[in-house]
């Protein structure tokens, strides 16, 4: 019995237990629902232990954050380590598949926590590295299939995806987060050097065509002030 007692006031055991309610007191009302009280209540410890851990509410809100994105970054290992040698084609499809959450259930639960966390940072300066650290963790997966370009449009492509998914009205389709995802991974012959080099040419040519029309425009801008 004394050695379970040890182990229940463990303090990093405490502490991953506070830090684990954070986070399903902000998936069950939001980061301005998140108290010491609703903690502690959620963690079945008493209210002390909360506030000896974290000061602040924005200690428990960095901390939590913390966990998301270390828990991010093991989730992006394994799936890595599970698929290495995919085609551009290939990671589009299964990253389709992997982008969108169920409509409900933990998983939609713990998407919702992380861009809560995530927007939290706005206005929250002290916590805008540690949310950053998500992204570069996207990014430093997708690099293992694709360019260091393609891997940051693809990455902010992903999130902006996730959070559409937990609040349009209508979530994309799988379909469309693919198409998407195919746009942006799958290389194109009709962007390669040459259709860039052309379309630098064309946007040149038209930047040509509209400075003659504002030189003539000013011509006869001018003809009209002096008169017959």
């Amino acid at each position: 019995m004394a050695v379970e007692g040890r182990r229940r006031r463990d303090p990093a055991q405490r502490i991953a237990e506070i830090v684990a309610a954070t986070e399903r007191v902000i998936a069950e009302r939001g980061i301005e629902g998140l108290t010491h009280r609703a903690v502690a209540a959620e963690a079945g410890v008493p209210l002390g232990a909360t506030t000896y851990h974290f000061a602040t509410k924005d200690d428990l809100i960095a901390a939590a954050l913390r966990r998301s994105v270390d828990r991010f970054g093991a989730y992006l290992d394994e799936w890595v380590a599970r698929r290495p040698g995919l085609t551009p084609e290939q990671c589009a499809v299964l990253l389709a598949d992997a982008v969108l959450p169920p409509a409900d259930g933990p998983e939609r639960d713990q998407q919702m926590v992380e861009f809560e966390l995530y927007v939290a940072a706005m206005r929250r300066p002290a916590l805008r590295e540690i949310a950053e650290q998500h992204h570069r963790l996207s990014v430093r997966a997708l690099a293992h299939y694709t360019d260091a370009d393609t891997a940051e449009a693809a990455g902010v492509a992903l999130m902006g995806v996730s959070l559409r998914a937990l609040a349009a009205p209508e979530p994309p389709t799988r379909a469309e987060v693919e198409r998407v995802l195919r746009r942006i991974l799958v290389p194109n012959a009709a962007l390669g050097a040459g259709g860039v080099e052309q379309a630098r040419e064309q946007e040149q040519e038209q930047e040509r065509e509209r400075e003659q029309g504002r030189e003539l425009a000013l011509e006869r801008r001018a003809e009209a002030e002096v008169g017959p």
